[in-house]
């Protein structure tokens, strides 16, 4: 026999109307559940004040202090009051709970901050003097005259002073300011016409800055791209394709990085709706299935991406913190996402990162700390250390200009003139194939190493999908078609997107109730299980709302097919072989990256192997 539920009492409950101040501190826990919280709330305020210029200020991780300053409108002095009032806001009317054009707007921070901490907000508008109102632990004291130039300082000290045990549950000071450092980051992502100073005032004084933003002017792209530079770094910049669509209402901006250009984790995707800086599982989902084709699962895409639509088009107000979207048309959002970032990575070409060089050229350098001794720094040695009377006879001056001739690597039968056009494309014209596997090309400004075989794998495969889109994946009929058990939301489900899987070979029907009945497999998979196969899109379409399991099987069978057809390590090639693999992997797409997501080539630049050598 079961026992009572603890929580549950044997008597008769009896209904309660809570107090004010523990609405409040319910309310609080749901609007801030840390101090990057706070600063987020305050920040979003600024901006909605129309602030050009933020700074935010915190001690001991936020535990202890958080202040954020701005140029914005400011309050009056009666106006203090009512914004410490619950559900009190300019933002808007009432009337319509879709038209969200700000940040806040459920006018909940201000009160929250005040029921679990002591806060101070100092505020002047134009033509009026500045004021000041507190409130400690719910509690409010009258408004008073304060000196202030213009705009806001909110001041939030001993955060959950009020509600001690939620200080248990705050990590070390280091992990809670770099949560507010992130926050920080995203809104000036988000805001990139507007300054913004991030500063550790821990121990007293002006503290240290540990970010600073200037506002960025020109372009809404320049602007942007500066903004991405500064918070990302120019690696990032450098190595980001610029992403522009629209959709049935839906307009998509930003920058997407190179698949070479991969992080370890999904440490840098940043997606924004209507300037809101969100963590949406749907778009989350969209992106990683716009590279699924390019990195191996251990790797992530970076990106920026800008989500901008009639307020009307999404729903904001599905999370207390305001960090999860609902669009009316999901579909077409993801759909937007993953042509649009499909494209921009086609239209690459065969470029790969600035990054891959990067760290040939670290792969380099000498270790750290050991000097460079060169021949000529060594007084009375000449070549090899040793004095000029004691060289070999195939070491005395002249024999380096009788042997330069010798030592060409032009490939035969090339004309002289079509070596220096070769050497104008991107890819440069082939010099060499070192240990069977490697091609060397010289380009005007420098050198290429190619991996002949990644590179020839990405091609057959990119050939081998082209000739899969023009003839369809074909299905292999079940003797006996399987019958999968599933509830009747999951069997809907799959029956939804029953044509986009038969375009995949994969064919299902309705069996009644629950069940589904599998007719067709794709014969490219030879014998497969089904149910294992239909429980796995089940799967992703509920981690992610989409699902590139069949497609992602399909293509692994392509990738290994283009494999074995690929020239193989150890091959050794003619010049017009090495230079026709160039000239194809410039004519195709994704041709920088092979199957796994690794480069297929890196290039140097003759000024950073001149650097190299101590040249310069």
């Amino acid at each position: 026999m079961l026992g009572s539920a603890p929580h549950m009492s044997e008597s008769h409950p009896v209904i309660r109307q809570l107090d004010e101040a523990a609405i409040n501190r319910i309310a609080a826990g749901e609007v801030v559940e840390r101090p990057a919280s706070a600063v987020k709330e305050l920040v979003e305020n600024a901006i909605d004040a129309g602030a050009r210029r933020i700074e935010v200020a915190y001690a001991d991780g936020g535990k202890t202090l958080i202040r954020v300053s701005d140029d914005g409108i400011g309050m009056s002095a009666e106006d203090l009051p009512l914004a410490l009032a619950r559900h009190a806001t300019s933002k808007i009317d009432g009337s319509d709970l879709l038209d969200i054009h700000t940040f806040g707007f459920r006018g909940e921070a201000l009160p929250s901050l005040g029921a679990v901490g002591r806060l101070a907000i100092t505020s002047r508008t134009a033509g009026r003097e500045a004021a000041r109102i507190r409130v400690a632990g719910g509690r409010v004291e009258p408004v008073k005259p304060a000196a202030l130039s213009g705009g806001t300082v909110v001041e939030l000290r001993d955060l959950f002073y009020a509600t001690p045990a939620r200080l248990k549950f705050l990590r070390s000071d280091r992990a809670e300011a770099q949560a507010i450092g992130d926050v920080v980051k995203r809104l000036a992502m988000a805001e990139p016409e507007v300054g913004f100073t991030l500063r550790d005032v821990s121990g007293g004084g002006e503290g240290r800055v540990l970010f600073q933003a200037s506002p960025e002017t020109g372009e809404l792209f320049d602007a942007l791209h500066g903004r991405l530079e500064r918070v990302l770094g120019r690696e990032f910049s450098e190595n980001a394709l610029r992403i522009e669509a629209e959709r049935e209402g839906l307009r998509l901006s930003g920058y997407a990085a190179l698949p070479t250009y991969s992080r370890g984790a999904a440490v840098a995707q940043f997606l924004f709706v209507n300037g809101r800086p969100v963590r949406d599982k749907l778009l989350v989902g969209a992106l990683r299935a716009a590279y699924f084709d390019f990195l191996s699962r251990d790797r992530h895409p970076a990106a920026a991406l800008f989500i901008s639509c009639d307020p009307h088009l999404v729903d904001v107000n599905v999370h207390p913190a305001k960090s999860e979207v609902r669009f009316r048309e999901p579909g077409v959002a993801r759909g937007l996402i993953v042509s649009a970032l499909r494209h921009a990575l086609a239209e690459a070409g065969h470029r790969a990162s600035t990054t891959v060089a990067g760290a040939t050229l670290g792969a380099m350098r000498p270790e750290p700390g050991v000097p460079r001794v060169y021949q000529m720094d060594r007084s009375g040695l000449g070549i090899g250390g040793m004095a000029p009377e004691t060289r070999a006879p195939d070491m005395q001056p002249g024999f380096a200009e009788a042997a330069a001739p010798s030592a060409r690597w032009d490939a035969p039968g090339q004309g002289e003139d079509a070596q220096r056009a070769d050497e104008r494309l991107p890819l440069g014209a082939a010099r060499a194939q070192v240990h069977e596997n490697y091609i060397i090309a010289q380009t005007k400004d420098g050198v290429v190493i190619v991996d002949q075989h990644a590179a020839h794998e990405r091609l057959t495969y990119e050939k081998l999908k082209r000739q899969m889109e023009e003839t369809g994946v074909a299905g292999q009929a079940l003797l006996v078609p399987e019958i999968v058990e599933l509830s009747q939301a999951e069997a809907q489900l799959l029956l939804d997107m029953a044509a986009d899987l038969a375009r995949l070979g994969l064919g299902i029907e309705a069996f009644g109730g629950g069940a589904i009945a599998v007719r067709e497999t794709p014969a490219i998979l030879g014998a497969v299980d089904a149910e294992a196969l239909i429980r796995d899109i089940l799967d992703e379409l509920a981690d992610l709302g989409s699902s590139n399991t069949l497609q992602a099987r399909i293509d692994a069978i392509l990738s290994t097919t283009a494999c074995h057809g690929s020239i193989r390590s150890g091959r050794r090639m003619r010049p017009e072989e090495m230079n026709a693999l160039l000239r194809e992997m410039e004519a195709t797409p994704h041709s920088g990256q092979c199957n796994h997501g690794r480069p297929t080539y890196v290039e140097l630049k003759l000024a950073d192997i001149e650097r190299l050598f101590g040249r310069t």
